[in-house]
């Protein structure tokens, strides 16, 4: 890769609210196996980037509430390494939380940046393009992997190619934020658009600059946190942190600053965002059922069954559902309108309910 150390950063502050009612409020998506084995996806997560980037140098930003069980799942991790956020303010504060906290450090440290509750089938194409990445990064980029599109999906974010770079590189033209169907189809006939991955890459005290340039607030509050002597001070994260604006570091800075790169991967990616890409990504029977072995399925197809160990589910005439079953609560949608999942949790936010 490069001769500068390299740090790992996991953003593992999401809610996760279209896998209710297994994801809730205290243990959301990334804390769940979602995807075959019994593996929580931080976990995963954190396993696939480990031979680039030992546990001494990862970072995990999450929630406040869920620092004492992110830490139990990442033992290894220092725990001083895992900053809770009493507020969510979206990725560019995170990783301008997490930069700051390298830079005192390691002034001349590379940081690459992983969402914590996505899925990856190839890890050795996904760590190659991460080393050149990295690779470009050190030359004072910033970088992001571009995923090759398999269909015109409306609901990632896209890059548009440029001219080509070192490292199998391209510098990242434009970026185009969820297209309409019309126009994501252009994109994946014309080949000239990645799907944008989450996944970023460059140097601490790069970020950093690009932030003071274009998030001054952000830039401002991190110079007051500078004072307190403490990354996790209380009383800076109850002040600053919750006046922060909320905005994407894709939004923020990457869309507007002059020295972007994009390095193309196909790693069998999936951001895991639904029970719809769960029950793709899931062995299925000869139906198409991804169901608990000893589930009973009669003239039943194309179902995502969840349910606790030692609880009997059956199915009989039934297709193309998602049924979840917890210890309080039980969803049935069809698997079509699994995005809409969401709106059960808006639903139970709104009436006070606790079981979010």
């Amino acid at each position: 890769m490069t001769g500068r150390s390299v740090w790992a950063v996991l953003l593992a502050g999401g809610a996760g609210t279209r896998f209710w009612p297994l994801s809730r409020a205290h243990r959301p998506k990334q804390m769940l196996a979602l995807v075959g084995g019994q593996q929580p996806l931080l976990v995963r997560t954190a396993a696939r980037i480990r031979p680039l980037v030992p546990d001494a140098r990862m970072i995990v930003v999450t929630a406040a509430h869920l620092v004492e069980a992110t830490r139990a799942l990442l033992p290894a991790v220092p725990s001083s390494q895992v900053l809770g956020e009493p507020v969510g303010r979206n990725t560019a504060a995170a990783v301008a939380l997490a930069a700051w906290f390298v830079v005192r450090r390691d002034a001349d440290a590379l940081l690459a940046v992983f969402p914590a509750d996505h899925h990856v089938g190839d890890e050795p194409a996904l760590r190659d393009a991460v080393a050149r990445a990295l690779s470009v990064a050190a030359q004072g980029e910033l970088v992001t992997l571009g995923l090759r599109p398999t269909r015109a999906e409306t609901g990632y974010g896209y890059i548009e190619v440029g001219e080509p770079l070192a490292d199998g590189a391209h510098r990242a033209r434009a970026f185009v934020e969820k297209p309409d169907a019309e126009r994501a189809a252009r994109f994946v006939a014309a080949g000239t658009h990645l799907w944008n991955s989450g996944m970023f890459f460059f140097s601490a005290r790069a970020i950093l600059d690009a932030i003071d340039r274009h998030l001054p607030v952000l830039g401002t509050a991190l110079r007051e946190l500078q004072g307190t002597g403490d990354p996790v001070d209380p009383t800076w994260f109850e002040g600053c942190w919750r006046a922060l604006p909320s905005v994407s570091i894709d939004h923020g800075v990457f869309e507007k600053h002059d020295r972007v790169a994009v390095v193309p991967v196909d790693p069998d990616w999936s951001d895991v965002g639904s029970y719809q890409t769960a029950w793709e990504l899931e062995s299925r029977d000869a139906q198409g059922n991804a169901a608990p072995s000893d589930a009973v399925l009669l003239d039943a197809h194309g179902n995502y069954v969840r349910a606790p160990q030692g609880k009997l589910v059956a199915l009989v005439g039934v297709d193309d559902l998602v049924v979840v079953d917890t210890e309080d609560a039980l969803l049935v949608v069809p698997r079509a309108r699994a995005q809409d999942v969401r709106l059960v949790v808006e639903r139970l936010r709104a009436r006070g309910d606790r079981r979010i």
